[in-house]
């Protein structure tokens, strides 16, 4: 759409060649200041940044900046461009496009350790970032690993997209390794004694009672708890069955039975809405943030607050392999692609089976 056309929706709104490049500026209402816009109309968050604009406000996070052609500003605002449009399609997660649009901010907000370049923003390097620059910024995010390897994702990521497209002929982020990271278990897995406190605090017939009890019996991510309900319902046999596709990347589909504690609590609700679990005004949750925030408060009343919805997830795993399941029926639960990522919760049994009996053969020693 042209730059005429947008004047005329979006009023104040100007177009305008800038060195190479181009940029969008909107003039702040009932003033003479012009603020920068840091993305185009294609952008999902462009209209809330206008308005924002408009109000003399000036867009948060990614810095408003003029993208030059050949720059890592425009490898990485080209990506961030495409991943949008994939957002719009259907094809990506609004989350995935807000968590690496912070990310983008703040690898271009570094700044060059190089002689040459020293004191200058990433946003305005060359595109061809020399592996010593890479090997330094890497560094400098020593102290938290867990970041480090996102960001680092998100970089090659978007430098990939580039090549691609001939951008740029090769990865430079690929040429140096990963961040290392040290895995510290993640969420705490919840016992059964976490469970029992829980449902004390929050018995039958509440939707904190029935949150529980759906993210234990599917083992559903957080994400897929806010959409799940009556659409995702299937009669197999006479018997009630769930089936969902994950929304997380590379999930495969999920067809489990409806067990009895789940048809329990859903059948204990006072109020039936669009999905299963639903805020006090009867409507579904706006975003898994907004479920996951009102979760916390949950664990918070029943003294669990450093207790998570995904540390369920994990219970639920350990208790199917403590039950004799296979990696490869955690798997279809949980709707892994990859067998090592249920394997997890099978070695964890075998271990703890394989100790048993070996310390038993110290049971008929002289002490």
């Amino acid at each position: 759409m042209g730059a005429g056309n947008m004047r005329l929706r979006y009023p104040g709104l100007v177009h305008e060649a800038h060195g190479k490049g181009s940029r969008w500026r909107v003039r702040v209402q009932d003033s003479t200041r012009r603020i920068t816009l840091p993305c185009g109309p294609d952008d999902p968050e462009f209209h809330r940044l206008y308005t924002n604009a408009r109000a003399g406000k000036t867009p948060e996070g990614r810095r408003a900046s003029t993208v030059t052609p050949g720059t890592m500003g425009w490898i990485l605002n080209t990506y961030l461009d495409h991943l949008s449009r994939m957002v719009k399609a259907g094809q990506a997660s609004p989350l995935t496009l807000k968590q690496r649009r912070g990310q983008i901010a703040f690898i271009l907000d570094q700044q060059s350790e190089q002689p040459r370049t020293k004191g200058q923003r990433y946003e305005t390097l060359p595109m061809t970032i020399p592996v010593p620059e890479l090997v330094a910024f890497r560094d400098r995010m020593a102290a938290t690993p867990g970041k480090a390897r996102n960001v680092w994702k998100t970089l090659r990521a978007a430098y990939d997209h580039a090549t691609e497209r001939n951008m740029i002929s090769q990865n430079p982020a690929r040429a140096v390794a990963r961040p290392p990271y040290t895995s510290k278990g993640g969420a705490t897995p919840w016992t059964l004694d976490d469970l029992q406190r829980y449902r004390h605090a929050h018995p039958p017939g509440t939707m904190a009672h029935l949150a529980l009890t759906l993210f234990m019996f599917t083992a559903c991510r957080i994400g897929d708890a806010v959409i799940l309900g009556r659409a995702h319902e299937e009669r197999h046999a006479g018997a009630l069955w769930l089936a969902w596709q994950p929304g997380k990347k590379g999930s495969r589909h999920v067809r489990i039975p409806v067990l009895p504690p789940l048809e329990r609590a859903l059948k204990a609700r006072k109020v039936i809405g669009p999905t299963y679990l639903i805020t006090g005004h009867g409507k579904p949750f706006a975003s898994p943030e907004a479920l996951r925030n009102r979760f916390g408060k949950w664990c918070a009343d029943a003294k669990l607050a450093d207790r998570t919805s995904h540390g369920i997830r994990k219970a639920a795993g350990h208790l199917l392999a403590l039950h004799g399941a296979t990696q490869y029926e955690i798997m279809a639960v949980h709707g892994h692609a990859n067998a090592a990522t249920s394997q997890v919760y099978t070695d964890t049994v075998e271990r703890m089976r394989l100790g048993g009996m070996a310390v038993t053969k110290l049971a008929g020693l002289d002490w």
